[in-house]
């Protein structure tokens, strides 16, 4: 994979040439304060942006005053974004009041656990804040965008941008990725593989039917590479319309394949056995008994713990293990005050 092909994939190099299938969109620049602002530690947000969210805000409360009063230290080294602030507060409205966001090529699905619905559905500027600080996935794109390309590192500066979509009510179980190589569409994927949805098993050939046709009408010898992955959502039947492009390699994830499979020279069979000659591969959760935990699961829980969980990080496992009784010292856990009173542990 090189570096132009992720390029190609990033949001402003193909949408005004599918804008017209894919969802309504708007992009805003990325001033550089803000990008430093997402890469720093922490996760405060601009008092302008909570205010607005009608979050918590300053109370008239004694108690709270004082509160607000010790953390204006902290508070005065938050940034602000006025003109960036007011700038997506009009693009939200634009849409309609109900946007989801994204950068050049991720959106924070990862971050849906800190959201109240848990979903990526921003109403405000704090919404769409809160999404980019928390997501691991929009610090990738800040960071090493180009970590898996053969040449890496020949690229100029990225022009960073913020991506707001309108908000469309999707059926998870109607979204599919595409594998297309050397501008052949090969494989078809269920995109959210943890679940089964019955009726994608009823309505199999009807859903690569609308697929191959939305591909050869629209898609097909109009993007830049010859090989890439495109995800679709197929609303209705005889309606497809194109959400996002990724790169064909292994930095985008191949869900129900394996990238081995996909770049093999034989198509990789279905999932109710052998491709039909002249159809693309699909591949669909067939039973109840293939559900899995949720891809994004672990995102929500603290890194220290999972480091723990999975051994990535010995270091914290060893001082894990040399913890011993004295450490917790401070902690009663039976609600004793005094060992050494008989009364109380009386039976």
């Amino acid at each position: 994979m090189k570096v132009s092909q992720v390029i190609n994939c990033s949001f402003s190099s193909w949408y005004p040439a599918f804008h017209d299938i894919s969802i309504p969109s708007l992009v805003i620049p990325l001033p550089s304060e803000f990008i430093e602002y997402l890469n720093s530690e922490g996760v405060a947000l601009p008092d302008s942006a909570v205010h607005d969210s009608g979050g918590a805000g300053y109370d008239s409360d004694d108690t709270n005053q004082v509160n607000w009063k010790t953390q204006d230290a902290a508070r005065a080294e938050v940034p602000a974004f006025p003109e960036f602030e007011k700038e997506i507060k009009e693009n939200i409205e634009k849409l309609g009041g109900k946007v989801f966001p994204k950068l050049n090529w991720s959106s924070p699905q990862d971050a849906t656990w800190i959201s109240f619905d848990k979903t990526l559905k921003c109403t405000c500027p704090c919404d769409v804040y809160l999404l980019l600080k928390s997501s691991d996935f929009i610090t990738h794109d800040l960071t090493e965008p180009f970590t898996h390309c053969e040449d890496c590192g020949t690229q100029d500066p990225i022009k960073y941008e913020l991506v707001l979509r309108k908000w469309i009510d999707i059926q998870p179980g109607m979204e599919f990725r595409c594998f297309v190589r050397d501008n052949n569409l090969i494989a078809i994927s269920q995109r959210h593989h943890t679940q089964f949805y019955e009726f994608i098993g009823k309505e199999c050939k009807e859903i690569v039917t609308d697929i191959m046709f939305f591909y050869e009408e629209n898609i097909k010898g109009k993007f830049l590479d010859e090989s890439f992955v495109f995800d679709v959502y197929r609303k209705e039947k005889g309606m497809v319309i194109l959400l996002d492009f990724n790169p064909f390699g292994h930095v985008t994830d191949s869900q129900l394949y394996k990238w081995k499979e996909l770049t093999a020279e034989t198509i990789p069979d279905s999932s109710d056995g052998p491709t039909e000659p002249d159809q693309p591969s699909f591949r669909y959760v067939q039973t109840k008994d293939c559900i899995q935990p949720s891809s994004y699961a672990g995102f929500g829980i603290p890194i220290d713990f999972m480091d723990l969980a999975t051994g990535q990080d010995p270091s914290k496992l060893m001082d894990f293990l040399s913890l011993n009784n004295d450490s917790f010292q401070d902690y009663n856990y039976y609600g004793e005050e005094d060992d050494d009173d008989d009364s109380t542990n009386a039976t």
